[in-house]
């Protein structure tokens, strides 16, 4: 049964302080919580006791003689001034309660790995043929977690993709790049670009042909929408705002998808509503200080392809092994070695009640490193959002369920492709499933390679 987090503050507060201590967050904001929505609750009786009795003499005044009369209006116009400061009252502390509910993190699953941070997140399954170069094999069994997988021994080490991207296909330009805007842009060149859109097609076609609707998003919020869908502790240093207005560019199209049915109540056979957009991302990445200041892993500004979910609170999980599962076939089919990782509770934004990484092996670096997020939200962003959903047969209104999960970052992508696809001489192969994106186009990359010292 899915729980709001109002219901839990009346009904298992104790299950909340639980939640907050797995996620390594101080438990005193519930028993705040719970004492603003007792309050809440003592006001509100006061307010429809208050409200009754004007009611029951408004209803007898026409009937009273003149005197009586007028002193009954007397009585309903101090019970009016009564009722509108306990109003007033009963407003406040709703805000107040409302604004705890929603720096509350949503309820972690119970097969959610318990830790403070990443490093208790667990492998659950690998999936390809590993290139691993000779002197780098302990270590990459090092982050097997024990796992059985196949592999192949090469003696040649590959090159890094920011130096593949720069230095030897000469395809890309960091430095330029960061005179004009600052570190963390790039211009991308030619095939570059050709590899670029070919993902972006690739991941549409691959959702679009499961029925998904495919939605172009608005790249701007409103505060308050911004602040209702994400959790600000993980985003407070992605997110850029627009000077002296109300509005913030988004980090990724998850935004204003979860944004799309704004305090909407859907009919529950309208359910499941599955959309695929597509945006540029925009982060400012200042939590990330010296990590990945090289190439164009971690980048201000990316094309993205997002998988987004509205369904019934009992099919929510259903669906985010579907989302997953879409997002492996996508990665399957670029044919990138990669494991799953259950992310642990330390590590989860406030938003998601279990999330899966999606990390393909990196042969330069000799690690996993991040390509998909994939997220089950629950009613987190529901309840804060006001999206409901009606069964109107059994006269029944509830929030939805939210989930998410990239289908296709692209820049972090193709530093995947750079370094997995990368031959001993300098040059890159196309993965083959790419390749019936570019065929229409002449000036697209011939061959389906990458030469080494290509200039742009």
């Amino acid at each position: 049964m899915s729980w709001s987090l109002l219901e839990l503050i009346r009904t298992k507060p104790e299950e909340l302080i639980a939640n907050l201590k797995r996620r390594y967050i101080d438990p005193s904001v519930v028993n705040k919580a719970v004492e603003l929505d007792k309050k809440w609750r003592e006001i509100l009786q006061q307010v429809e006791k208050l409200r009754h009795e004007h009611n029951v003499i408004t209803q007898q005044i026409p009937r009273l003689p003149p005197e009586e009369r007028k002193k009954k209006i007397k009585e309903a116009k101090e019970l009016l001034a009564q009722l509108q400061q306990k109003e007033k009252e009963l407003k406040e502390i709703e805000q107040e309660r409302d604004e705890v509910l929603k720096n509350l993190p949503n309820i972690v699953t119970e097969d959610v790995p318990q830790g403070p941070d990443d490093t208790y997140s667990v492998p659950i399954k690998f999936w390809g043929k590993f290139r691993v170069y000779e002197k780098d094999v302990d270590e990459f069994k090092k982050q097997l977690n024990g796992a059985s997988v196949e592999y192949e021994t090469i003696q040649w080490k590959p090159i890094g993709h920011a130096d593949m991207l720069e230095n030897v296909l000469k395809l890309g330009n960091t430095i330029k790049a960061s005179e004009v805007t600052g570190s963390r842009f790039y211009y991308l060149f030619n095939d570059i670009v050709w590899l670029d859109f070919s993902l972006l097609f690739y991941a549409i076609d691959t959702l679009t042909s499961k029925g998904y609707t495919l939605v172009l998003p608005p790249y701007m919020l409103r505060g308050e929408i911004i602040y209702s869908v994400i959790d600000m502790d993980t985003f407070k240093d992605a997110i850029y705002k627009i000077e002296n207005e109300d509005l913030y560019l988004i980090a990724t199209a998850e935004h204003p998808l979860a944004a799309l049915h704004y305090k909407d109540e859907l009919d529950k056979e309208e359910l499941p509503i599955k959309l695929a957009g597509i945006s540029p991302a925009f982060r400012k990445e200042a939590g990330a200080a010296n990590k990945d200041l090289k190439g164009i892993f971690r980048v201000h500004q990316f094309h993205k392809v997002e998988q987004f979910i509205y369904c019934l609170p009992d099919d929510s999980w259903k669906y985010h092994k579907e989302l997953l599962n879409n997002a492996e076939e996508i990665f399957q089919g670029l044919e990138l070695p990669y494991r799953i990782i259950n992310i642990a509770s330390g590590d989860l934004g406030a938003c998601a009640a279990k999330k899966y990484d999606l990390e393909v092996w990196m042969p330069a670096q000799a690690k996993f490193r991040e390509m998909v997020s994939c997220s089950n939200c629950t009613d987190w962003q529901a309840y804060r959002m006001k999206i409901r959903y009606v069964d109107r047969k059994e006269s029944k209104k509830g929030y939805v369920h939210t989930l998410n999960s990239t289908a296709v970052a692209s820049t972090r992508t193709i530093t995947a492709i750079l370094e997995n696809y990368q031959k001993s001489d300098g040059s890159v192969e196309i993965p083959k499933v790419l390749r019936k994106y570019l065929e229409p186009f002449k000036a697209a990359p011939k061959d389906y390679i990458l030469p080494a010292n290509k200039k742009p």
